[in-house]
């Protein structure tokens, strides 16, 4: 019962299928998605019905323009959806595609396979604990009956630095920039919302998330997506899948057991 992680999907469904024939993907495997299953491809509707219709084999956390998504059906922005998403927004089915989206977490963790999941990493600021802490206080109210109130002040980029001293709206942003949105960030935990370039582009003083040494080392390989222009990067503590597939590169997976690594090219035509 293998289980592969696989990046940013964005709506490429068949590239999504392709890659999952190309591992021999069977009935007695698991996914594990990083987030932004939907946006800028062709078919997000057709990925979500596919996902969903796998069940229990599938475990996906959270992404911006997931988020993204959730907020402008709740009726929480006043931003214009693009003509992919738009294109979701009109499907017959969407009450139900989008119930099954707000209840995939933040945050997923498992000992057994050695590996916890966000889509754009955890900083170096917090521990295992105090990031699992974190993403229950966004789950709850994403879910619950202020659901509204959570997408409609979830959008901005301040306040840019943790701090345990943050609550209501203002802490629930924070908490979701960090595991949403961060790539460059600050010894002090200061994340930079302009750069979203490569490694190199990173601004004066700070450094992409993965690069800064931790207090309390993370017990677990961490398995993000989110940021394309970094492409597949592993070291001895990260996998970032993220490879580009929506942009015409390709989709990747990495089988958790192992790390062994399967690609496909993109499958798309926009």
């Amino acid at each position: 019962m293998p289980t592969y992680a696989i990046g940013d999907i964005q709506g490429c469904y068949r590239s999504l299928r392709a890659l999952l024939k190309s591992i021999d993907f069977s009935a007695n495997d698991n996914l594990w998605l990083c987030g932004d299953l939907v946006n800028r491809g062709p078919q997000s509707a057709d990925v979500l019905r596919y996902l969903m219709d796998l069940d229990t084999q599938v475990h996906s956390v959270l992404g911006n323009h997931d988020l993204h998504l959730l907020a402008i059906y709740h009726g929480a922005t006043q931003r214009k959806p693009g003509k992919t998403l738009k294109h979701l927004l009109e499907a017959s089915d969407l009450h139900e595609l989008m119930h099954w989206l707000q209840q995939r977490p933040l945050l997923i963790d498992s000992k057994k396979l050695g590996s916890v999941m966000t889509h754009a990493g955890i900083p170096h600021i917090w521990s295992l604990e105090q990031a699992k802490g974190y993403a229950d206080e966004v789950e709850t109210a994403l879910r619950g009956r202020h659901a509204y109130q959570y997408f409609a002040s979830m959008y901005g980029n301040e306040p840019a630095n943790w701090s345990e001293e943050l609550d209501g709206s203002e802490r629930l942003r924070t908490i979701t920039n960090y595991f949403t949105r961060m790539r460059f960030i600050a010894a002090d935990g200061t994340l930079d919302f302009d750069a979203n370039g490569g490694p190199g582009c990173a601004p004066k003083d700070y450094r992409p998330w993965y690069q800064h040494g931790r207090t309390d080392p993370l017990p677990r390989r961490i398995i993000t997506g989110h940021w394309a222009a970094l492409g597949l990067y592993q070291d001895e503590q990260i996998s970032a899948l993220d490879t580009g597939c929506v942009w015409g590169n390709e989709l990747t997976a990495r089988r958790l057991e192992d790390g062994a690594i399967f690609s496909v090219a993109s499958q798309e035509i926009n």
